[in-house]
């Protein structure tokens, strides 16, 4: 896990100066690979690389050279992330190839695949990643994200050359290298207070864009990255009859859940898990203690009731045999380190729960070096409460569509806050229309209000109608699933727990979001994901003898974090200071922000989420824009606690 930048065509007699600005732009992302940093140059491409040590930690040193017998250092390679079956692809590239290794890693699996494979050798590559290889021999760069988007890449095209690098940050410092002046896309904006991120391939400069996850590329010097899409995310539902066919899938599930944990838990430092009081956790909690009877389990709470699963997660690490630590989080400490974490994040992302995880990631560290988490079981598995609204919608379907836009219209006469008159306005929607994901915060009327410059012809289904094309002949809940697998879960999910655990140079693992598990969660028929009652229903059944029973149909909570309350209480008045202070009136209309902030305040309307989504781009904008904020980036240290 680490973090890199890589700078292609700098142009020859630029080259010193390439090599020292591609040097300056590793040092704001120093967090990501805090054990050691290294440039090196070749005839155009110029890499950078920080190093954080988890696989072979006294080599495996980047960037690194690597090429076969008849051509010694033909390739270089920059890789973050980790490759949980390089073991068998080195023993498979060694038996079939003769191919030869001078580490006991990673990273050099991927260069001697892509030798060996070519293009094709991404798709055998089981883990979390982005890299860029230089081929020196036929001048090309090759590079690839990995299926889900769990480590991130962004680039930039300028006419002194290409900039990628795990950091936008990092892009931004080369810009003047590369030659664009990045401005504020304010296309990106509307979409971000829509769906509470900027999804992909977005950022919020409109000249620096995002590889998109399970997507391949090359780049010749002198020209752009051209993509290629190697994982299509593809549901397979298959058919199940009888009990002794669902009994044969449980059993599938549980064998892929323990292999990709197994394979998770491979590395030469200290492995522990975050807990929640959710089953995502707590199944790969339980299996990942299987491979470590030492584990350290942590999680994160509130003070103020109702807003906590620590006692529950106690319980499960009791039930589990594991240690267990705890982070409480205060209003006050959520206000202080907003700033800080806004500057990690690169892009807002108005996920308040970000904060308590940045919290709890910093606690970690002073502990171990890797954890594993539950993210993505809910996208796989079916487990988002709203994927059961195709049940409680059904018989709209049956009504004609002009009737059912006549209901519509109804639906706005209804005054807000009326029983019924959301079931009547979503009733009246095609799925296409009313689902994009998890995070409504702002409608269009509400956009409308704060948006100085609301353009009506931005919306959701700019960033879910290729979603939606690809998945035309699935059911409704697979359809919402391979939505939330191209927006929600690689925009909102992936990029806080990637950013806040890797602002503390803490690698975060994700056992569910594996290939193999995705191949047979895709094989799921629909009434076996969501019933009347529960959500995940297969998985719970596939986990019932691997997790306490206390755990198994608990309601999901969704890491609830108390700022409806606190933005009344002990936020108000530091809320409307960062509106006050802001420089953002060209796009956002203070007066309506303040409006619903007391709106808020004296219970007219719960405003709590868009509130925060206008702060948290606020202090964005008071960052990277305006330069009136320098939060104080501390320096890695780690003291390790006994």
């Amino acid at each position: 896990m680490c973090g890199f930048v890589g700078l292609v065509s700098p142009g020859k007699n630029e080259a010193e100066h390439a090599r020292s600005a591609v040097a300056a732009a590793l040092r704001c992302q120093r967090h990501r690979g805090p054990d050691e940093s290294g440039t090196w140059q070749g005839d155009e491409v110029v890499w950078g690389f920080n190093r954080l040590s988890i696989i072979d930690v006294e080599h495996s040193h980047q960037p690194m050279p690597w090429g076969p017998p008849e051509e010694p250092g033909r390739y270089t390679i920059l890789f973050n992330g980790e490759i949980y079956n390089y073991l068998e692809l080195r023993a498979e590239l060694t038996s079939k190839y003769g191919a030869r290794f001078s580490t006991d890693g990673d990273t050099e699996t991927i260069v001697a695949a892509y030798h060996y494979l070519g293009p094709a050798a991404v798709a055998r590559l089981r883990g979390m990643f982005a890299f860029l290889i230089w081929d020196s021999q036929r001048k090309v760069v090759f590079g690839a994200r990995d299926p889900f988007g769990i480590k991130p890449l962004y680039y930039a095209v300028g006419p002194n050359g290409v900039a990628l690098s795990s950091e936008k940050k990092s892009v931004l410092a080369l810009a003047d290298t590369i030659g664009i002046r990045p401005a504020l896309d304010r296309k990106a904006l509307q979409h971000y207070l829509i769906l509470q991120y900027v999804p992909e391939p977005e950022s919020l400069h409109g000249d620096i864009r995002r590889i998109e996850s399970g997507t391949s590329f090359t780049i010749r010097p002198g020209g752009k990255p051209v993509m290629e899409r190697y994982f299509p995310a593809t549901f397979r539902p298959r058919a199940v009859r009888g009990e002794s066919d669902e009994n044969r899938l449980y059993d599938e599930i549980a064998e892929a859940l323990r292999d990709s944990v197994a394979k998770h838990m491979r590395a030469d430092v200290t492995v522990g898990s975050f807990l929640s009081g959710g089953i995502d956790s707590t199944v790969i909690a339980a299996l990942a203690k299987e491979h470590n009877p030492d584990l350290i389990t942590f999680t994160t709470g509130f003070e103020r009731s109702g807003f906590s699963e620590v006692d529950v997660a106690a319980e499960s690490a009791a039930a589990i045999g594991v240690k267990h630590v705890v982070r409480t989080v205060t209003a006050q400490e959520m206000m202080d380190s907003l700033p800080l974490i806004t500057w990690y994040l690169d892009d807002p992302v108005a996920d308040p729960a970000l904060v308590p995880l940045w919290f709890i990631a910093r606690e970690a560290r002073q502990h171990v070096k890797v954890v594993l988490s539950g993210e993505g079981a809910d996208e796989l598995f079916g487990g988002y409460t709203i994927y059961r609204e195709p049940l409680s919608l059904a018989p709209f379907e049956k009504v004609p569509g002009a009737l059912r836009k006549a209901m519509g219209k109804v639906s706005t006469k209804i005054p807000q806050g009326v029983r019924g008159k959301d079931l009547l306005r979503r009733g009246a929607l095609t799925l296409e229309e009313r689902y994009y994901g998890n995070a409504r915060i702002f409608m269009d009327d509400q956009v409308r209000a704060v948006l100085k410059t609301y353009d009506p012809s931005v919306t959701h289904m700019d960033a879910t109608a290729q979603a939606y094309r690809e998945s035309a002949n699935w059911d409704p809940v697979t359809r919402m699933q391979h939505v939330d697998l191209f927006t929600w879960l690689r925009g909102d999910i992936l990029v806080k727990a990637d950013k806040v655990t890797m602002a503390n140079s803490l690698e975060l693992r994700v056992p569910f979001l594996d290939p193999e598990v995705f191949k047979i969660a895709s094989q799921i028929p629909s009434e076996l994901k969501i019933t009347k009652d529960t959500t995940k229903y297969a998985l719970r059944k596939a986990i019932r003898d691997i997790i306490p029973s206390h755990v198994i149909n608990r309601r999901k909570l969704g890491f609830p974090v108390p700022i409806r309350h606190w933005l009344k209480e002990e936020m108000h008045d530091w809320s409307l200071q960062i509106v006050a202070e802001s420089q953002t009136d060209q796009y956002i209309d203070k007066a309506a922000v303040r409006r619903i902030i007391e709106e808020h305040r004296s219970n007219v309307q719960d405003h709590s989420r868009r509130i925060w989504a206008l702060l948290v781009f606020m202090l964005w904008h008071g960052i990277f824009v305006e330069g009136r904020i320098s939060p104080v980036v501390p320096e890695p240290h780690y003291p390790v606690k006994l």
